[in-house]
């Protein structure tokens, strides 16, 4: 049976405040607003996440909080800013084993670790349009999963899975999109 890994990325932060720390950032209004659609349309999808896991950065926490207010989540400091196989690494860590391996695992946190997850993970033989527009950008708020061809996490690696879903806030509210 295939496992699903789900990435969401955080929504669009506040940049106001030019003196604090990266990691401090939360969001802006549009950011709010994303958040909250996207959690909508996460929720609607229909995938039961048996794991959540986050970058403890303040605007990945805020996106969490006002996407997924009802999913517990587990905040690993080595997504901050992580590489694709930082991503994974961390995944792995936390889908635990045997009867308590996590059939589907939701990661959010930032780029371009995001979309590089997905250019690892998607063989060329299962590129499709979907995939194609995750290559052009993956922005804030945006929600993908991929379909790994695998038995247990464990097994995780370059081309081993198909995008299925891909939606940006855009897609959702073309309120969200570029320059709204």
């Amino acid at each position: 049976m295939a496992k699903l890994l789900g990435l969401f990325r955080h929504a669009k932060s506040d940049w106001g405040d030019g003196a604090q720390r990266d990691f401090d950032r939360g969001l802006n209004e549009r950011g709010v607003k994303g958040a909250a659609v996207m959690g909508d349309h996460i929720r609607a999808h229909g995938t039961q996440w048996d794991r959540l896991i986050g970058s403890p950065a303040i605007r990945v926490v805020d996106t969490l909080k006002g996407a997924l207010p009802e999913m517990p989540a587990i905040y690993d400091e080595r997504l901050y800013l992580a590489s694709s196989d930082t991503i994974l690494e961390v995944a792995q860590a936390h889908a635990g084993e045997g009867e308590d391996e996590a059939h589907s695992i939701l990661v959010s946190g930032h780029n371009p670790g995001m979309q590089e997850v997905v250019l690892d993970l998607v063989s060329p033989s299962h590129e499709n349009d979907l995939f194609r527009e995750a290559v052009v950008k993956f922005p804030t708020a945006t929600f993908a999963v991929l379909e790994c061809n695998i038995e247990s996490w464990s097994q995780l690696k370059p081309r081993c899975a198909k995008l299925i879903h891909f939606a940006r806030p855009r897609d959702i509210d073309p309120d969200l999109g570029p320059g709204a």
